[in-house]
């Protein structure tokens, strides 16, 4: 057991170090096409500054999530050979779709979007924008099915133990696949709102009054805004799509023990797995009935239907499910707050510069904020599926490597200083950047649209 927590524990910090720079290239890739197509339909030289700044944010959020994606793929055979060993016939064609239809796509066209500005044709750099944005959601895709496939496994047959595929498109198109993208890409869509918003906030609370940011966080704070109540409504929708094929999920989610109807929405408990009781409850009547099933008499699974005839627990840990799918919605909630608020505080042509600082200073302190709601619904999601690695055909007990608990340990530590330098690192070059260009914006003369169209991405 000590090598499955560490193991465990070692693939979640490659894979949340991980997923933290996809979900950035995955939206900015077409917010960066967004600049582009603007500057080329109005010669407005702002959308063509902005496309400048922000592009050398993709590319460094591109750089650290192949590193990290290559250093997590190891693990497979490292730690955990019995997934391939089980599953190999389905993941293995799945990744190699994402490397052959995504990933080669992405780096045969990122040279031209980084530094082909004045180097090609106008159209051809376009292009190139949109072929790098297109590669990044089509990877999502193919990484998001092989996901999905693993909770709600379709079209295979077991022959000996092993998986083989019967038909592809059931794989392709498995019944939590479509939720899953919507969900992630939104998700991604949301983060990288935030951070444009956050980082024009953070311009403008260091005197940057330059037009170009003014425009950034507008398109910020408007993208946040209509996409927020969408992730709503897909969460619902992917909610109840979790309600019918993993209801053991769904009821540590809501950290409910019984099934029955009128089950209250809990805003904070304790849970008690031991004692198979909630401790220091505080909750909304009829809430998660009415949530889950748009019933408030509607039945909602309990946990304790989740029990092997031995007492050994069949649905995933509670406490870690419970809290992070509340840190997910609650964070969402304040998403849509904060991001409606400061709509309606930017109402008139001129408003962004009559904006209250407190309201800056809060959009700055979002900035981030879609990397904390993205690794709380991740945990939610991947938490929730244990004891499976494929849901009722591997169990992660199953998969892992026989490899000694020292050198597990070992490595998951160097992994973490790695990782920890890294990030802050990521975000210490993130705030120069601005701070840079801040500097700059202050001291350039204007200049047309043209001038500016050949400055280089460097």
């Amino acid at each position: 057991m000590e090598e499955l927590i560490l193991s465990r524990i070692q693939f979640a910090a490659n894979i949340s170090f991980h997923i933290l720079f996809p979900t950035i290239t995955i939206a900015l890739g077409w917010v960066l096409l967004f600049f582009k197509l603007r500057f080329n339909a109005t010669g407005d030289d702002r959308w063509m500054a902005a496309y400048h700044f922000w592009v050398k944010i993709f590319a460094l959020s591109f750089g650290l999530g192949v590193v990290s994606g290559i250093t997590m793929s190891f693990q497979f055979g490292t730690n955990w050979p019995g997934f391939m060993e089980t599953v190999g016939n389905v993941a293995g064609p799945l990744l190699a779709y994402e490397v052959l239809t995504a990933f080669f796509l992405e780096a045969a066209f990122l040279g031209i979007m980084l530094f082909g500005a004045r180097r090609v044709p106008n159209w051809l750099h376009t292009l190139a924008t949109f072929l790098v944005a297109f590669g990044t959601t089509i990877s999502a895709f193919w990484i998001l099915v092989l996901n999905s496939w693993m909770h709600t496994p379709a079209g295979f047959e077991l022959r000996d133990g092993v998986v083989h595929a019967t038909d592809w498109m059931a794989i392709i198109f498995n019944p939590s696949m479509p939720y899953r993208l919507v969900h992630m890409l939104l998700a991604s869509g949301l983060t990288v709102a935030f951070l444009i918003a956050g980082i024009s906030a953070y311009r403008r609370l260091i005197g940057d009054r330059s037009k170009g940011v003014r425009l950034t966080l507008k398109t910020g704070v408007w993208l946040a805004a209509i996409l927020i109540p969408l992730q709503i409504l897909a969460g619902d929708m992917h909610g109840l799509n979790t309600l019918e094929h993993q209801p053991q999920k769904v009821a540590a989610m809501e950290g409910n023990w019984e099934t029955g109807s009128n089950v209250p929405l809990l805003l904070f408990a304790w849970p008690d797995e031991e004692a198979r009781e909630n401790r220091f409850e505080i909750g909304i009547p009829d809430g998660a009935s009415l949530i889950l099933t748009h019933d408030p008499e509607g039945i909602v699974p309990g946990l304790n239907d989740f029990y092997a005839e031995d007492g050994a627990a069949l649905h995933p840990p509670v406490a870690p499910v419970f809290w992070s799918f509340r840190v997910m919605v609650g964070t969402g909630v304040l998403m849509l707050l904060i991001s409606w608020a400061t709509v309606i505080a930017m109402r008139g042509g001129s408003a962004v510069d009559r904006l209250n600082p407190w309201v800056l200073r809060a959009l700055a302190a979002m900035t981030f904020s879609g990397w904390l709601a993205t690794l709380a619904g991740w945990y939610t999601t991947e938490i929730g599926r244990q004891p499976w690695l494929v849901q009722g055909v591997l169990t992660t007990e199953a998969a892992v490597a026989d490899v000694p608990a020292p050198m597990i340990a070992t490595t998951l530590a160097a992994y973490l200083i790695v990782y920890a330098v890294l990030l802050l690192a990521y975000v210490m070059v993130i705030f120069r950047l601005a701070r840079k260009a801040s500097s700059d914006a202050s001291v350039r003369p204007h200049s047309g649209a043209a001038q500016v169209a050949l400055v280089p991405a460097e």
